[in-house]
C-alpha cells in the first residue's frame, strides 16, 4: 500500500517545489535589477550635482556675487549714511555671513554634495537660487510643474508624430525596396544629421520674417485669446514650427533605419515559408515581421515616452517656448543648481523605471525572452 502512495506524494510536491523555486529566482531577479538601477541612479544624480556645482567652483561665484549685491545694498541704502565707514564695513560682513549661512555655503562643499544627493533622491528638490515668486525663492516643484505642461504638449505632438509616421512609411517602404519612393526617402537621410534649432532658425527666417504666415516663436498669442477655441487655435498656430523643424531633423533617418529593420526580418526563412503556404501581405506583416520586432518597436516607444519629459534646450529657446528645456538653459547660465538637479533626477528616476519595466514586458510580448537567471 505505502509503495503505492509515494509516487503519487512525490509528483504533487514536485511542481510545487519547481514552482516556489522559479518565484524565488524571479524575485532575486528583481531585486538585483531594482539595486542596480538605483546605484545607476546615484552615481548619475552625484556626478549631476558635481558638474553643476563645477566640483566647488560656483560657491566662488555665489560668494562673489553675495558680496556684490549686498555691498551695493549696504551703499544705496540711505540709512546707513550715518554710520561710520567701520560700522558700515562691520554691517556689510554680517549680512553677508547671513546670506551665505543661509544658502549653506559655510560648509565644506564635499559635505554639502552628498546633502545635495540625499535630497535628490528622496525628491526634497529645494528651492530655486535665482529665479523668484512673490513669496520670495520659487520651489523647484513648482518651477517643473509649471514649465512641464508646455513641454508636454509640444514634444508629445511632435515624437508621437514622429513615430508613428516614421514606423508606417517605413513599413511600406520595405514592400517595395528599390521603388522610386524608397531611393528618395533613403537619399533624403542625411538631412536628419542636422539638429531640430537649426531648421528652426532657416523656418523662422521664411515663415514668419519673409512670409509673415506664422509667429516668430512662444506658445500663444499676445495677449492671449480670451475663449477655449482661441486659445488652441493660437496653440495649434505656434506648435507649426517647432512641430515642423522636429520632424525635418529626425524623420528621414528614423526611416532609414526601421526600413533597414523591416527588411531583415522580411528575409527570414520563416516570412519565405509563409509566402509560399499564400499568406496574405497583410497578414504577412502583422505575424511574421511586426510580432518579432514588437520588443524593438516597444523599446522605441518607451524612450520617445521618456524624451516628452526632456524637451530640448536649444529648440525651446529659439522658438521661445516655455518648457522644461528653457528652464535647464536658463538654470545653467544662472548657475541655479537645484533646478538642474530637479529636472536630472526625475528624468533618471523615470530612465530608470522604463529600462526595470522592460524587461517584463519583453517576456510578456516574446516568448523566447526569458526573466530570471536561470531561464525562467
Amino acid at each position: 500500500m505505502s509503495t503505492e502512495v509515494q509516487p503519487l506524494v512525490n509528483a504533487e510536491a514536485t511542481p510545487k517545489k519547481k514552482s516556489s523555486s522559479g518565484s524565488l529566482r524571479i524575485l532575486q531577479y528583481i531585486g538585483f535589477r531594482l539595486v542596480l538601477l538605483f546605484l545607476t541612479v546615484v552615481v548619475g544624480v552625484y556626478l549631476t550635482i558635481l558638474i553643476a556645482n563645477m566640483g566647488g567652483f560656483v560657491d566662488q561665484i555665489m560668494r562673489g556675487q553675495i558680496r556684490e549685491r549686498i555691498t551695493l545694498q549696504v551703499q544705496m541704502n540711505r540709512t546707513y549714511d550715518t554710520l561710520t565707514p567701520e560700522a558700515r564695513s562691520k554691517l556689510t560682513s554680517e549680512m553677508i555671513a547671513v546670506e551665505e549661512d543661509r544658502l549653506g555655503l559655510n560648509q565644506p562643499f564635499a559635505i554639502r554634495s552628498f546633502r545635495y544627493l540625499k535630497n535628490a533622491l528622496t525628491l526634497d528638490l529645494g528651492r530655486s537660487l535665482n529665479m523668484t515668486s512673490d513669496t520670495g525663492s520659487k520651489q523647484v516643484r513648482l518651477i517643473i510643474l509649471e514649465r512641464l505642461p508646455p513641454t508636454l504638449v509640444l514634444f508629445g505632438a511632435s515624437n508621437l508624430l514622429l513615430f508613428f509616421s516614421s514606423l508606417y512609411i517605413a513599413l511600406a517602404l520595405s514592400r517595395k525596396y528599390g521603388s522610386f519612393m524608397d531611393k528618395l526617402l533613403i537619399g533624403l537621410s542625411p538631412l536628419s544629421s542636422v539638429p531640430a534649432w537649426f531648421y528652426g532658425i532657416f523656418l523662422i527666417l521664411i515663415f514668419a520674417a519673409m512670409l509673415r504666415w506664422l509667429p516668430f516663436g512662444g506658445m500663444v498669442d499676445a495677449p492671449p485669446p480670451e475663449t477655449t477655441i482661441g486659445y488652441i487655435l493660437s496653440l495649434l498656430k505656434h506648435m507649426i514650427l517647432p512641430v515642423f523643424a522636429w520632424m525635418l531633423s529626425s524623420i528621414f533617418l528614423n526611416i532609414y533605419g526601421w526600413r533597414t529593420f523591416f527588411l531583415i526580418y522580411s528575409s527570414e526563412d520563416y516570412v519565405e515559408m509563409a509566402k509560399m503556404k499564400g499568406v496574405t501581405d497583410r497578414e504577412l506583416e502583422r505575424k511574421y515581421i511586426l510580432r518579432p520586432t514588437l520588443p524593438n518597436i516597444i523599446t522605441a516607444f518607451a524612450f520617445v515616452l521618456i524624451g516628452l519629459w526632456g524637451g530640448a534646450i536649444i529648440t525651446e529657446t529659439v522658438f521661445n517656448w516655455p518648457g522644461l528645456g528653457q528652464a535647464y538653459y536658463h538654470a545653467v547660465g544662472l548657475y541655479d543648481t537645484p533646478v538642474v538637479v530637479g529636472i536630472t533626477v526625475i528624468y533618471a528616476y523615470l530612465y530608470a523605471l522604463t529600462f526595470f519595466f522592460l524587461d517584463f514586458i519583453y517576456a510578456l510580448v516574446d516568448p523566447r525572452v526569458k526573466v530570471g537567471s536561470s531561464g525562467n
